[in-house]
């Protein structure tokens, strides 16, 4: 990685943690305000576009018309030969010289290189959640010492199986 592009990197980093911190910010004072609570997002939302907390810059369209196609791309789903429900389009991260990309691609006519990507990123995505939640339900568990503790179990064996039997 060359300096301008790990100074980039840095840069983009520094300003989404700047960003999600200004939305915290705004949740905070959305509870302060003495608004509803617990709120949707969509509340939290109006609330702070119509306060004048936040507001989308002209540049940020385009990051949001692609967040929303992202999420279309998601939902598309087809049945395949055997009936299933299957989810049509996959993401892939992958590095371009200085450049990372996300690209999607058909199940359908993917190649398997880009198939085998998608399918390990999402996997370990399901793992990194999975180490959230137990990492959470212990500090619960933790706190809440005088309670039975809540278990999790992590293996989706039979609940896997459940479901396709279903």
């Amino acid at each position: 990685m060359g300096m301008d592009s790990a100074f980039l990197l840095i840069w983009t980093e520094t300003k989404m943690a700047n960003y999600t911190k200004q939305l915290q910010k705004i949740v905070a004072e959305y509870r302060l305000s003495g608004q509803s609570w617990p709120a949707s997002t969509k509340s939290i939302a109006d609330w702070a576009i119509g306060s004048g907390r936040w507001s989308l810059p002209a540049s940020a369209a385009a990051q949001k018309c692609a967040e929303d196609i992202s999420r279309a791309m998601r939902e598309e789903y087809a049945t395949d030969a055997k009936g299933r429900r299957v989810r049509i389009k996959h993401p892939a991260s992958l590095k371009r010289g200085t450049e990372q990309l996300v690209l999607w691609d058909d199940i359908r006519t993917a190649p398997r290189s880009h198939m085998l990507l998608s399918f390990q990123q999402r996997r370990q995505q399901i793992v990194g959640d999975c180490r959230q939640l137990k990492t959470d339900v212990d500090s619960y568990n933790d706190a809440k010492q005088a309670e039975d503790p809540i278990q999790m179990i992590f293996d989706f064996s039979r609940d896997l199986a459940e479901l396709e039997a279903a």
